[in-house]
């Protein structure tokens, strides 16, 4: 389901419908009684506002398509008012928020669509399906505006690794995504994984898709020309994901593995098959609007075409293909099954229509006509099963302006205040921890190489894939540190901004917009809507300081279970552009004797900052105070400083400094190239710190690069002519890693514990 526009303009109902009498029923249909309401998760007030809407009561069919396309899953009646104040435009912004997915132009004729979407609840009730189809939906959503997928990427967030579930959830959910993703040939490219406590009962999975399609060949949803045929192609309606709509907008509870029959199950292989047949159809003059079948099904999609185009739709729900018998129009209308479409054709193009998708024996079935009546009229069996006005629930759905509590800012710790352990078992620890421990086992399970484009594979800052046939390439990455935005929303809304440019910047891409997936408990309380409040206020801060537009997001609430809720959690998915890809950095150390150059330092002169750091956490079992401030000119100084050093093709070996800090970002580096490093505490720094707290603190806008020795001086002298601050902080060579000479740890040793962790707990083992 789409995020809604950010300029769109929501209408309310004015007086009531006029009077309109009942229509047909069946008679096996449940009587609508306030509890039957209640199941659908309707209000009482928005039931009477449903009644206000029809002049009359809805029958069975009616109040379940009220009940899904006022869900908080396709209405956004919670966050839209927060939503239209994030940044959207830019000059090569083509198509923002509104639209199945975001366009931006990437010259030479080209466009990139893409999109991130959540399957949160259906992962954690049946993780195979739940995060299967979530690839697939996201899919849709990019190739339904005429662009071939060229990359997947996913956030994942589980609960603690010593819950008795987690090993499940992890295994299903990976064999889930590269399932669905391997079967379609689309590389999975990149992502995250994080642990905690707090998604116990409620994990996140966050799946995104990035596409490209010709600029002048992007397929829009909007319905027009009354009369033309409304067509439903890919595979058959069967009783798969009813009700998934409202069973992600509700919270979790003990009954939750009853939902099991509101998660939809997936046929990767049929994708296929429709990706290609909708291409080839793209390809010539028939289509006029296209939609995919999401979230509420053939509800949504309906409903949104013939809303954005003003019009009617008058639908023959016997035509709809079905794989099951006894269909009744309210499954029909609320199923979720997957692989499906709903298009507008010209007229006189059927045929031709029919033909393609006959040779990609996909189902196409004519099932309606676009009228001028605005209204959504249902037939089945010869009688008139539902007569909704379409507006009303299309784009007058309830909008809620939530009491809201602002998070009380914790205080900020002093590095003198936070214990020092020794480097190398701080450093030892949080290598293997299960946040910064190798992810290999996970990527590997998916084909991150079909396509033959993919430039650079999971594991580094980003990804880059190749434009197929250029030397150009896009660049993507998902981040968020939910630590951070529990603690301060606003500052964590910021750096979540932050990293994903940081991250694009990193490989030396021009970071160019973001799609968001913003994950939040229950918005009844006001604390959560407040941390969505102002995680929303300092995401806008930051894509207005860095010229880093949304485009495109889902919003994801109730992520909780029996009142826990999940850590905030508004995952940003980054895509930027790179005009040469043999000026692209990466994160291994290449060579013995480069100079290790640290671009960036302490914001405010403090230095060290340990509030809400891994150290923090994984070394003292504490999480408190303040995370980093994030100075976004300072971050916009230091990355355009980086950036430029890889556009002219003098650092060519670059990785940003996030969790854990400096000497995690060293040893990443060093264990990716097989070769040590020797750090040095250089007392040049303008101010003093203790060595814990310059070796693991999280400040923010900081990057390393290593260069030859010829390079170095000149690189520092350019910095401080443009006031990026920037030294020297070790040397590459050897096999181990030292601080001050003293005695240090073995690249490979480092690398084997960063290996084991996950492969050790997906079988049970204990790492060493």
């Amino acid at each position: 389901m789409k995020r809604p526009a950010t300029r769109c303009v929501m209408r309310r109902p004015g007086a009531p419908a006029p009077s309109v009498p009942p229509v047909s029923a069946p008679s096996r249909e449940r009587s609508v009684t306030p509890e039957v309401v209640a199941e659908h998760g309707l209000s009482p007030e928005e039931y009477e506002l449903a009644l206000g809407i029809l002049g009359r009561a809805p029958n069975m069919t009616e109040l379940g398509i009220f009940s899904v396309m006022w869900s908080e899953h396709c209405s956004y009646k919670s966050s839209k008012k927060w939503l239209k104040t994030l940044p959207t435009e830019a000059p090569w912004v083509i198509c923002g928020p509104g639209e199945n997915a975001g366009v931006i132009d990437i010259g030479d004729g080209l466009a990139c669509i893409f999109k991130m979407e959540s399957h949160n609840h259906p992962s954690f009730i049946e993780p195979y399906q739940g995060a299967a189809t979530g690839v697939g939906g996201i899919l849709r959503d990019v190739f339904t505006m005429g662009a071939r997928p060229v990359a997947n990427l996913n956030a994942l967030r589980f609960g603690s690794p010593d819950h008795p579930k987690t090993r499940h959830l992890v295994s299903g959910v990976v064999a889930g995504i590269g399932g669905y993703g391997n079967c379609v040939g689309v590389p999975t490219v990149g992502g995250e994984v994080n642990f905690d406590p707090s998604y116990n009962g409620n994990i996140l999975v966050n799946a995104m898709t990035v596409g490209i399609a010709a600029k002048d060949r992007i397929f829009y949803s909007g319905a027009s020309g009354v009369g033309n045929p409304v067509v439903y192609v890919g595979s058959k309606t069967g009783r798969d994901g009813i009700h998934g709509a409202t069973m992600a907008s509700a919270e979790f509870n003990a009954d939750s593995e009853e939902k099991r029959p509101t998660v939809q199950v997936g046929d990767p292989f049929t994708e296929k098959l429709l990706i290609e047949a909708c291409l080839e159809l793209m390809a010539t003059d028939a289509i006029v609007a296209i939609q995919d079948m999401g979230a509420a099904g053939l509800t949504s999609s309906s409903f949104e075409m013939a809303s954005k185009g003003g019009l009617g739709i008058d639908m023959d729900l016997d035509k709809v293909p079905q794989r099951e018998r006894g269909m009744t129009a309210y499954e029909l209308m609320l199923s979720e099954s997957q692989e499906r479409m709903l298009m507008v054709l010209k007229p006189g193009k059927e045929a031709m229509a029919r033909a393609i998708f006959d040779k990609w024996e996909l189902d196409f079935a004519v099932v309606g006509t676009l009228t001028d009546t605005g209204r959504m009229v249902l037939r089945m069996h010869g009688a008139v099963v539902a007569d909704l006005p379409i507006d009303p629930l299309a784009q007058a759905s309830p909008e809620y302006d939530r009491p809201w509590t602002r998070t009380e800012r914790p205080p900020v710790v002093k590095p003198d205040d936070v214990p020092a352990r020794d480097w190398r078992e701080v450093l030892k620890k949080l290598i293997a921890s299960p946040d910064l421990a190798s992810k290999r086992w996970i990527w590997e399970q998916y084909d991150h190489m079909v396509m033959g484009d993919t430039v650079q594979r999971p594991g580094g800052d980003a990804a880059v894939v190749r434009i197929h046939g250029s030397n150009r390439g896009l660049a993507m990455t998902t981040d968020c540190t939910p630590r951070y935005c529990v603690a301060d929303p606003r500052e964590g809304g910021k750096q979540a901004v932050a990293e994903a440019w940081r991250n694009l910047t990193a490989v030396g891409a021009r970071p160019l917009a973001l799609t968001d997936n913003m994950n939040f408990g229950n918005p009844q309380k006001p604390e959560i809507m407040g941390q969505f409040v102002e995680v929303c206020e300092g995401m806008a801060e930051a894509c207005r300081a860095l010229d880093f537009p949304v485009v495109s997001g889902n919003v994801s609430l109730y992520n909780e279970t029996s009142g826990q809720g999940i850590l905030p959690t508004p995952t940003i998915g980054g895509v930027g552009l790179l005009n040469d890809l043999g000026r692209m950095a990466t994160l291994p150390f290449r060579r013995e004797g480069d100079v290790v150059v640290l671009i960036g330092d302490a914001i405010g002169g403090r230095g060290g900052w340990l509030g809400r750091s891994l150290y923090l956490r994984d070394i003292l079992g504490r999480a408190e105070y303040a995370p980093p401030e994030v100075n976004l000119s300072i971050e916009r100084r230091n990355g355009d400083f980086v950036r430029g050093l890889i556009e002219d093709g003098r650092v060519s070996t670059c990785h940003d400094v996030s969790d854990g800090g400096l000497l995690v970002a060293l040893a990443e580096m060093a264990m990716a190239g097989g070769i040590g490093v020797s750090v040095s505490t250089d007392p040049s720094q303008a101010y003093a710190q203790p060595l814990h707290a310059w070796l693991f603190g999280e400040d923010q806008g900081r990057y390393l690069i290593a260069v030859p020795e010829h390079e170095a001086d000149g690189i520092q002298r350019e910095a401080s002519r443009v006031g990026v601050p920037c030294r020297r902080v070790g040397i590459t060579g050897g096999e181990t890693l030292t601080v001050d000479g003293g005695e240090g740890l073995s690249v490979a040793s480092l690398k084997a514990a960063h290996e084991a962790w996950l492969p050790n707990y997906m079988e049970g083992l204990k790492s060493p």
